[in-house]
């Protein structure tokens, strides 16, 4: 009985044991490593925040180059019509081959005349009757052999078929198709047989040497253009400049865009313009002094237009009021100053307080 007794009492304090010591001792460990894992997130999370990013910066100076905008276009013809017919009926001739270049007055089509031309022998035998009973008439006048109002309805059936003539002419006129001015004929839209109205499209004509340049500006630089002054302007594909004079500005501004249309005028030597084209025309408003930054630094918000500049190794945002646009630049008129250090780079991942680094500031 006594070794059960001494086993039992042995075994108890084992438990003892482990309930209050082993415990406390794990949990003090435990506690010690929560706390060391915390300090070393904490630590972690305060140097990342901390450390520097690495941007690109210019320094923000006077630009003193000619500025220039661009603007979209595109060419017109300096003439165009729709050949159509005056009169109705069946086309017995075409007297041009597609895309052929034709002189003003050319004959392009005919319509059948037989009607009008024999219309035209009637008349010209009753006017050679009526001149033989003028004539006789005339002298039984003077003879005082007939009044002088028998004579007079002879004369005014005379005036009357040379009216009727001249009718005819007009009508015979209007069965020839004729190009209006010099040009270069399209596609043609009938073939030799076809009954054509006026409402029919026989082929079109167009004149483009000289050609028209149509383009709009914002209504800002209205001042900067005039009647008179030249533009350059290019076509998709080539690098050539070509040379525009304005010739005409239209007198109302686009409600909606807020942009004025301009008209100029190339002579297109050599016709490597073609009506229809689209063009970038440079708009040279002239020599400047003024803030011009890269267009990538500009940042749109809903409250305007912003900026990163570098002061003092941190991050700060500026507000920016802008102008006029080139094809690479933005013109700054309120927020920035001179010697301010623009960052350029990494624009997307900054914020204001950020702490940054250059290599040259």
């Amino acid at each position: 009985m006594r070794p059960l007794l001494i086993a039992a009492a042995f075994l108890l304090l084992l438990i003892l044991g482990k309930v209050f010591f082993w415990s406390g001792k794990s949990d003090k460990k435990l506690d010690g490593k929560d706390k060391d894992k915390g300090k070393s997130e904490k630590g972690n999370k305060q140097g990342n925040e901390s450390k520097p990013i690495k941007v690109n910066t210019i320094l923000v100076g006077i630009d003193n180059s000619d500025k220039i905008v661009f603007s979209s276009g595109n060419t017109v013809a300096n003439e165009e019509v729709e050949l159509k017919s005056e009169a109705s009926g069946k086309i017995i001739r075409l007297n041009f081959p597609e895309g052929a270049v034709v002189q003003k007055g050319q004959l392009i089509a005919k319509i059948k005349d037989d009607d009008i031309l024999a219309q035209l022998k009637k008349i010209d035998v009753e006017e050679k009757r009526a001149d033989q009973i003028e004539q006789r008439q005339k002298k039984l006048l003077e003879i005082n052999a007939i009044s002088k109002e028998e004579y007079e309805i002879t004369q005014n059936k005379q005036f009357a078929l040379n009216a009727d003539k001249e009718i005819l002419k007009v009508q015979l006129a209007r069965t020839e198709i004729r190009a209006p001015f010099s040009g270069k004929l399209g596609l043609k839209s009938i073939s030799v047989g076809a009954y054509v109205t006026p409402a029919t499209v026989i082929a079109t004509i167009i004149q483009y040497n000289p050609i028209k340049i149509d383009f709009s500006i914002p209504e800002k630089y209205i001042p900067s253009v005039r009647i008179g002054s030249t533009n350059d302007f290019q076509i998709n594909g080539s690098n050539d400049k070509f040379i525009g004079k304005i010739v005409a500005l239209d007198p109302k501004i686009d409600e909606n865009l807020r942009t004025l249309k301009v008209r100029a005028i190339n002579q297109n030597t050599g016709n490597r313009l073609l009506p229809g084209m689209f063009l970038k025309v440079l708009i040279n408003l002239g020599s400047e002094k003024s803030i011009m930054i890269p267009s990538e630094t500009v940042i749109p918000s809903i409250d305007g237009k912003r900026v990163f500049i570098k002061l003092n190794g941190i991050v700060e945002e500026i507000k920016i009021e802008t102008g006029l646009r080139t094809e690479s630049k933005l013109q700054v008129l309120k927020g920035l100053n001179i010697g301010d250090s623009l960052i350029v780079s990494g624009l997307m991942t900054l914020k204001a307080g950020s702490p940054v680094f250059t290599k040259q500031n």
